[in-house]
């Protein structure tokens, strides 16, 4: 059963599988860590040194259009003052900070391992 990158991604699952997870579970003192490589097919999550600085540019442009989303949502149809719609887009980026920064390094990856199905059944590759 072929799962979709669409899920695969927000879900923080493994690209080359969909199965195994990226993250382990949040640790509040350790927010960034990552698994070595993918339980179920053994696919290293880090390609080469530095490799997640790509996911930089993703984080900032997730971040960027979700507060201009949001920015115009409180404006346009909100009617709230600009401080206030500010204010209010800059505390929900906040509580979701980990999540982006998260996210962006599973659309980094995603861009670079390609799903391979026969990876779900044999695993010993």
């Amino acid at each position: 059963m072929k799962k979709s990158i669409l899920y695969s991604i927000p879900m923080l699952k493994c690209p080359r599988c969909r199965t195994g997870d990226l993250f382990p579970k949040l640790v509040i003192s350790k927010p960034l860590d990552m698994h070595e490589s993918c339980k179920i097919c053994h696919q290293k999550f880090v390609l080469e040194t530095g490799f997640y600085w790509g996911a930089m540019f993703i984080s900032y442009s997730i971040s960027a259009f979700t507060l201009f989303g949001m920015l115009a949502l409180f404006l346009l149809v909100l009617k709230w003052s600009f401080n206030a719609a500010f204010i209010i887009g800059v505390i929900i980026l906040f509580i979701f900070y980990l999540y982006i920064v998260r996210i962006s390094r599973s659309v980094w990856i995603h861009f670079f391992v390609k799903y391979d199905p026969l990876m779900i059944n044999n695993q010993s590759r």
